[in-house]
């Protein structure tokens, strides 16, 4: 048979019969609470950024630094903060770190990103860091 013949194919292929959808049984989506004594703004603080300037930021000026959550807003972390530790914050400022490509020890490797969070307390007032 030809590839380009000039009888066109006249029959008609059976069509399949359309198969109905089947039912499905409605399954609640609601996943049971899971009982902390936090709620879902706590996830925004990831940890407590230890550094040597961070450590002398809290002393003097009353400032703590956070790792958050890259989705992570003023608000929610203002929330957080005063959830976990009881104070309410002045001033947020969130800073994003981007990550970075680095040579070490002839490999090639990745600094990891994130985004920290400068929380400031009123003066006199301190927090505990575990």
């Amino acid at each position: 048979m030809s590839i380009f013949s000039s009888k066109k194919n006249t029959e008609t292929k059976a069509t399949k019969p359309v198969k109905k959808a089947k039912e499905v049984a409605v399954v609640s989506s609601k996943k049971p609470k899971i009982e902390s004594e936090f709620s879902e703004f706590s996830a925004t603080l990831i940890r407590p950024r230890i550094t040597e300037k961070a450590s002398e930021l809290s002393e003097k000026e009353s400032v703590y630094v956070f790792d958050v959550l890259k989705s992570a807003t003023k608000k929610t972390i203002a929330k957080a903060f005063k959830e976990i530790y009881k104070v309410e914050p002045i001033k947020i400022a969130v800073i994003i770190r981007p990550a970075k490509q680095v040579f070490v020890r002839g490999k090639w490797g990745k600094h990891a990103g994130g985004k920290k969070a400068y929380i400031y307390i009123k003066k006199g007032e301190k927090i505990e860091l575990i």
